[in-house]
C-alpha cells in the first residue's frame, strides 16, 4: 500500500547533469555565431566609410579640375617660362620620359582651390575633406582633327594649344583622389 499522498510529485530519479553541458554548449555556439556577425558587420562598416571618404575625395578632386578648366576657358593665365610656378607649369622641352611625372614630383608646387569641402559633419574638430588642389601643364600645340597639320597651307584652326589639368584631393588619413584632364583652348 503506497502511504504517499498522491498530490505530490514523484521522487525524481538521479539527475547526472547532462542538461547543464548541452546548455553550455549551445551558448558557446551562439556567442560564436554573434562574434562572427559583429565582426562581419564592423568590416562592412568600415567598408562603407572607405568608400564614403573615397567619394568626398572624388568630388573636391572633380570641382579643381572644373575650376583649372573654367581658369583656362577664361583665359589671362601666364605660364612661366621654365618650370613650375603657382600650380602653373611650362612646357617640358626633355620628352623622353626620363623626367617624373610632375604630379609625382614632390617638388611641383600645386595651387589651392577656392572650393573648400573642409566641413566638419560630425562634430568632432576633423575635416571630412582638406582644400583640393591642381596644376595645369602647357603641353604644346596639336592638331584638332586627324592630318590637318599635314595640309599645306595649315588651315588657321588646325593647330591649338593643349594643357594637362592634374587634380588631388588629400588629407591625413583620408583617400587621396587624383583626376587629369587634357584641355584644348581655341
Amino acid at each position: 500500500m503506497n502511504t504517499t499522498p498522491s498530490f505530490l510529485p514523484p521522487r525524481p530519479a538521479r539527475q547526472r547533469g547532462v542538461a547543464l553541458l548541452v546548455v553550455l554548449i549551445l551558448l558557446l555556439v551562439m556567442t560564436l555565431l554573434g562574434l562572427a556577425s559583429l565582426r562581419g558587420s564592423l568590416m562592412e562598416e568600415r567598408m562603407s566609410a572607405g568608400l564614403y571618404d573615397r567619394g568626398l575625395g572624388f568630388q573636391a578632386s572633380e570641382a579643381a579640375l572644373r575650376e583649372a578648366e573654367a581658369l583656362l576657358a577664361a583665359g589671362g593665365l601666364v605660364f612661366p617660362a621654365n618650370g613650375c610656378l603657382a600650380g602653373l607649369c611650362a612646357r617640358r622641352v626633355d620628352l623622353t620620359g626620363a623626367d617624373t611625372a610632375r604630379w609625382l614630383d614632390p617638388a611641383t608646387p600645386w595651387r589651392n582651390s577656392t572650393v573648400n569641402l573642409g566641413v566638419d559633419s560630425d562634430g568632432d574638430g576633423t575635416a571630412i575633406a582638406t582644400t583640393p588642389q591642381f596644376i595645369v601643364e602647357a603641353m604644346g600645340e596639336a592638331p584638332n582633327w586627324p592630318g590637318c597639320d599635314r595640309e599645306m597651307p595649315i588651315h588657321p584652326s588646325c593647330m591649338s594649344p593643349r594643357f594637362r589639368i592634374t587634380a588631388r584631393s588629400n588629407a591625413a588619413n583620408r583617400a587621396q583622389v587624383v583626376l587629369q584632364s587634357n584641355v584644348s583652348t581655341l
